[in-house]
């Protein structure tokens, strides 16, 4: 895979002059609530691959790899994020040089099952990495206690 990708979980992330700015980055672990969160990606674009248009989709799968459904406008969708881009190369830059591209995706509160384990999986073109992904837990719900 001649692209080289870089992923990271967050509260809120932005993707400004092509630079990111993380908000609460890192994380492995949330909820049992839903609460927003984003996904900063920074993509090593090579240098004979710009110039020309990019497929991108980044997927939310449970455990077992089959896609996660929220409800949305239209019904009930996949979560899924599909989008094109195209990277040029500035002027001056070294031929061979690889070229950068960074983007936050910022999503609002999702509805997910407490206890559970998900995935956000990237694709570049049709074709993934196994380092392009970002698992993540919920919380189990909290224990109503009688008395």
């Amino acid at each position: 895979m001649p692209f080289i990708a870089t992923m990271m979980l967050a509260d809120a992330a932005q993707a400004v002059a092509g630079k990111l700015y993380i908000l609460g980055g890192g994380w492995s672990i949330t909820g049992p609530d839903p609460a927003p969160s984003a996904i900063a990606i920074y993509v090593k674009v090579p240098w004979d691959l710009t110039n020309m248009k990019h497929k991108l989709l980044l997927e939310l799968m449970d455990v077992d790899g089959e896609p996660v459904f929220v409800d949305a406008p239209a019904g009930r969708q996949a979560l899924r994020v599909e989008s094109e881009f195209e990277v040029g190369r500035p002027p001056g830059v070294t031929p061979g040089t690889p070229i950068d591209l960074s983007f936050a995706l910022n999503f609002p509160p999702i509805v997910l099952e407490p206890g559970s384990r998900y995935v956000w999986r990237l694709s570049i073109n049709g074709e993934t990495d196994e380092n392009w992904s970002l698992a993540f837990s919920t919380r189990p719900a909290s224990q109503v206690r009688g008395g």
